[in-house]
């Protein structure tokens, strides 16, 4: 039974992990039709950021703690793609060079997306195994 509550935990927290990507997208896809200015739109992006980052880690920081390596070692190339862009300091939007890195910023968060749905599937898929696996 603490497995179930265990991926249900890992699911909420992927879920939270997408909402901020795509919040992150939207206020980007604003901008790019000028539904709102650059400072805004880098002002609500860097705010939730580091929140993602964090959440990441700590996300990273569980698998390994109850022993789910696989999904632990599928987090390792995110959460080192975080810790670089922090340690390089290009985790914040500019708001003097958002329109010249427009593109670049859409495609990077797309990609996190993308690797966040991957990672919801497969937590998704063994939240529903061991769910099955515990009515046996």
């Amino acid at each position: 039974m603490g497995e179930i509550w265990a991926w249900l935990l890992f699911f909420f927290i992927l879920i939270g992990i997408l909402v901020m990507l795509v919040f992150q997208l939207v206020c980007l896809a604003d901008l790019e039709f000028d539904y709102i200015n650059p400072y805004d739109s880098s002002s609500r992006i860097n705010k939730t950021v580091l929140p993602e980052f964090i959440t990441q880690g700590v996300l990273c920081f569980l698998f390994l703690l109850t022993g789910h390596w696989v999904m632990s070692l599928l987090c390792i190339p995110y959460l080192y793609y975080n810790v670089r862009l922090y340690l390089r300091r290009q985790h914040l939007v500019d708001v003097t060079e958002i329109f010249n890195l427009l593109s670049w910023e859409k495609k990077q968060r797309i990609i996190k997306l993308g690797y966040i749905v991957v990672l919801l599937f497969i937590s998704l898929f063994w939240m529903i195994y061991n769910a099955l696996e515990d009515d046996d």
